[in-house]
């Protein structure tokens, strides 16, 4: 990343996945991450990681749907890096079930962390990004949020990540800031793992069904998403703004 001075970046849900992949990618780049994560002690392997291989980084047990635990959280950020001026909404959980039975619970779990989260981290960090006259948020959607059975809370969150998205890249596009959502596809982690366990079949045979329908012949990979938003999140990307990028390994509808 070219840039005239180091930039910090906050990456939600990053123990492990994802959130990890893009953690260690934009350490890569020379930004100075802080690690994000319910999981205070996966968090801390996580940061700890980047540090061993060189660079800066730090670890937080932090709750993004609880707004005293963000504003803490980035300000800790905000003293120890340097200000957030990259922020990567990565945070999410599943709550898998059919509509009927669904719990009250599990959509406003997902929503919670989906949307909600999102909102609290954008709208702590933005004031870094605007002060600053530059700024890089990525939301991490999904082609779920085009509809998937079974998923009705987290395809609604999704989707709505996508509104947020386009919404915030109007609202900070005039001081520097540029929002961007990234949609993956199927991406072999822990949390589709856990989806395979849901629908009753082995890993093997969830993944081997749907690379069957994936046009590049292959399973995402952590690392296709992290380079993705490696890009989105650099100098080069400034004049791309409120878009839904969608890395599925074909094109969707």
């Amino acid at each position: 990343m070219t840039s005239t001075a180091p930039r910090t970046a906050i990456v939600t849900g990053a123990a492990r996945g994802i959130g990890a992949a893009t953690a260690r990618r934009l350490a890569a780049d020379g930004l100075a991450v802080a690690v994000f994560d319910l999981d205070e002690a996966a968090g801390l392997a996580s940061a700890e990681q980047i540090t061993a291989a060189g660079g800066r980084a730090i670890g937080l047990a932090v709750d993004v749907a609880d707004e005293e635990a963000v504003q803490r959280g980035v300000s800790r950020v905000a003293e120890e890096l340097g200000a957030p001026t990259v922020l990567v909404n990565n945070a999410g959980i599943l709550r898998d079930n059919l509509l009927f039975k669904m719990t009250v619970g599990d959509w406003d779990a997902v929503m919670n962390v989906h949307l909600r989260g999102a909102f609290l981290m954008s709208r702590a960090t933005q004031k870094y990004m605007t002060e600053a006259k530059f700024g890089r948020i990525v939301n991490l959607s999904s082609t779920s949020a085009l509809g998937n059975r079974g998923q009705a809370n987290y395809s609604a969150a999704k989707a709505g990540l996508q509104g947020f998205t386009k919404t915030l890249a109007i609202e900070l596009g005039k001081f520097g800031v540029t929002v961007n959502a990234i949609a993956p596809g199927f991406i072999a982690t822990d949390m589709t793992a856990a989806t395979a366990e849901r629908v009753g079949v082995t890993f093997e045979q969830f993944t081997e069904a749907l690379v069957g329908q994936i046009p590049v012949g292959r399973a995402g990979q952590p690392d296709d998403i992290a380079h993705t938003a490696s890009f989105l999140v650099s100098e080069g990307a400034g004049f791309v703004s409120g878009q839904v990028i969608y890395v599925a390994g074909g094109p969707t509808d």
